[in-house]
């Protein structure tokens, strides 16, 4: 048996971590002595690097617990996907310092190529698999979904760029965009009345825009952008937009050409600067 302050020697997992992991029940010791000292076995730190493991390929603390909670865990089959993944990371990572030791030496290279994303359509095949009978259901036969899957891959360099603008990286893309296949499977799109949550928005954003000459940073063009983005956020439908959705917007609205034309057609010229820098400001 190891006390707290041994595992955490050895895993290099900081004692508070442990702690945390025991209070929510993802990582619980094997016994707690009569002191109230908690001991570990060498079971429970197999369990440990399981989940260390999962940690190194950016599942949240929710998803590892689902997924270790689960009557159907293999351990062993866990480990080959683990690998498998890990694999793919590791050889998109020799592909992005590649790409940034030439970027390094002042080459110009315009390409999203590097942001492997066959993990990405590895998931979606999978998806297939283990959701066949929904699939079925909505999108009438399998052909179906594999013909959206194929013009998947033919964008694949565009969400490549998505992905990582917007998400963080191709593995955060990969897990949202199987949770909002799951929330479409389940739920489709008529949770919400799109129609007027457009009607909302567009009537908030001329209200956010009727002055131009306003201070962005003033607290009544800030509650504005949060109602905006509260009032966009639920227009969603629950969809994982990613962590980084309104950062990426706010620059959209400040650099994307196509962006700052519409919006200034719809809202007066200089209206898309002035969303992006009011969008910058609440963000921080």
């Amino acid at each position: 048996m190891r006390t707290v302050k041994q595992v955490s020697a050895l895993t290099g997992v900081s004692i508070r971590t442990l702690q945390f992991y025991d209070e929510i029940d993802l990582f619980k010791p094997t016994q707690v002595n009569d002191a109230g000292y908690r001991l570990y076995d060498d079971a429970s730190l197999e369990l440990l690097q399981q989940i260390l493991f999962f940690k190194e390929l950016d599942f949240t603390l929710r998803e590892i617990k689902a997924i270790m909670a689960n009557p159907h865990f293999d351990k062993v089959e866990a480990f080959k996907k683990q690998k498998a993944l890990i694999q793919l990371k590791r050889d998109r990572l020799n592909r992005l310092l590649s790409l940034l030791a030439k970027l390094e030496k002042g080459e110009k290279i315009m390409s999203f190529n590097e942001f492997d994303m066959s993990g990405y359509f590895q998931a979606l095949e999978e998806f297939k698999k283990t959701h066949a009978d929904e699939i079925l259901k909505k999108f009438g036969d399998i052909d179906a979904f594999d013909e959206m899957v194929g013009e998947l891959k033919a964008k694949a360099s565009d969400i490549a760029e998505l992905a990582v603008k917007q998400y963080g990286s191709i593995e955060n893309y990969t897990r949202a965009s199987e949770k909002n296949l799951e929330n479409y499977l389940k739920n489709g799109t008529e949770t919400i009345d799109v129609e007027e949550s457009m009607v909302k928005t567009d009537s908030l954003t001329r209200q956010l825009t009727a002055d131009l000459s306003k201070d962005v940073s003033s607290q009544e063009i800030q509650t504005m952008i949060l109602q905006l983005i509260d009032l966009c956020d639920q227009g969603h439908n629950g969809l994982d937009m990613g962590e980084n959705y309104w950062a990426f917007m706010a620059e959209n609205y400040l650099t994307n050409p196509l962006f700052i034309s519409t919006t200034d057609q719809k809202y007066g010229e200089g209206a898309a600067e002035f969303i992006g820098k009011a969008l910058k400001i609440h963000l921080g």
